[in-house]
């Protein structure tokens, strides 16, 4: 009765309560906060990861833009069912240069975490133009005029720049060339060694919408391309010290 005559006295009192909960909740969260800052590094480095070209981020931009990630997550938890149906749990590694990050567990569609080369371009212009043509039950609206929407890159190096001042590791040469860079990805005709250089040879050179030019949907499909397709895991081993 006694337990029972204090707690009574904390849910009749306001003041108390709120005071109480406020303890609780800073004690919480010092206690998951504050070991972080005697970490060197909070994410673990994994090999082959990037930045993300010229082009995949006008892409990732469309993307937000769009509000895709409303719908569809970026985050593949390290729970059986969602590893056998999405692929590898999501690594924090993997999301190290968005801003921000596309995490979350609103799935009216599926988690693209692994999404990069597990369709066809050809497949990707179809689901944009009319998704219930291949995705019959898919609530997904339709995103054809992407590809009438053309795209010149001249403000991308803008927005890599302010990438690198949040810590992403575009270079100065990187910059300078990021609109040359876009328009290279985008054509396999072009001369696209410098785009090689800069971000390595896993990249991919093509024309992903199939049409002249380089349309918002060249770049989201870029980008959804390389989703999930940089870190090797057949040889991937965790860090156990994490």
């Amino acid at each position: 009765m006694a337990i029972l005559d204090k707690h009574k006295i904390l849910e009749t009192n306001a003041t108390l309560l709120l005071v109480c909960s406020f303890l609780v909740v800073t004690i919480g969260g010092l206690v998951q906060i504050a070991p972080l800052f005697w970490l060197e590094n909070t994410i673990e480095e994994v090999e082959g990861m990037r930045p993300y070209t010229p082009l995949e981020m006008a892409g990732r931009e469309v993307y937000i833009r769009e509000g895709c990630y409303v719908c569809h997550s970026q985050m593949i938890r390290p729970m059986r069912d969602e590893v056998e149906r999405y692929g590898h749990y999501s690594l924090a590694a993997e999301s190290m240069y968005d801003h921000p990050f596309q995490w979350g567990s609103k799935r009216t569609g599926p988690d693209l975490a692994r999404v990069g080369g597990r369709y066809s371009d050809e497949w990707h212009v179809d689901h944009l133009r009319n998704p219930q043509s291949v995705v019959p039950e898919s609530v997904m609206p339709k995103y054809g005029f992407l590809e009438r929407t053309m795209l010149d890159g001249k403000y991308i190096g803008d927005i890599m720049a302010t990438n690198a001042i949040l810590g992403v590791p575009y270079t100065d040469e990187m910059v300078e060339a990021a609109q040359a860079d876009f328009m290279a990805q985008a054509d396999p005709d072009s001369d696209y060694d410098g785009l090689m250089e800069r971000y390595g040879e896993d990249i991919n050179v093509r024309n992903f919408d199939g049409q002249p030019g380089v349309s918002e949907a060249d770049a989201l499909i870029a980008y959804l391309q390389m989703l999930g397709t940089l870190v090797d895991f057949s040889t991937f081993t965790p860090d156990a010290s994490r």
